[in-house]
């Protein structure tokens, strides 16, 4: 049983887990790991015990991409 608060509102909190993140993003756990690595998204810190995005970051990074027109992975596949 999940003993979490519920979010409310039309924001996920400022500062996200990974479990977050992803659900947030409509993607696995493991394809969060996957666009880290990439630069797809940026890097996580620690905060405590706990690894965590700033959804602000996380936001900024996004709009950067899609105002780019760059898609690192589609560059990429040319390459295979």
């Amino acid at each position: 049983m999940n003993n979490r608060p519920a979010i409310f509102g039309d924001r996920p909190p400022s500062f996200v887990s990974k479990a977050t993140l992803a659900a947030e993003l409509d993607m696995s756990e493991s394809t969060v790991d996957a666009y880290v690595k990439r630069g797809l998204l940026p890097e996580p810190f620690k905060w405590g015990g706990s690894v965590r995005w700033s959804w602000a970051d996380v936001s900024a990074h996004l709009t950067a991409q899609a105002s780019s027109g760059d898609d690192p992975f589609m560059a990429g596949v040319g390459n295979v």
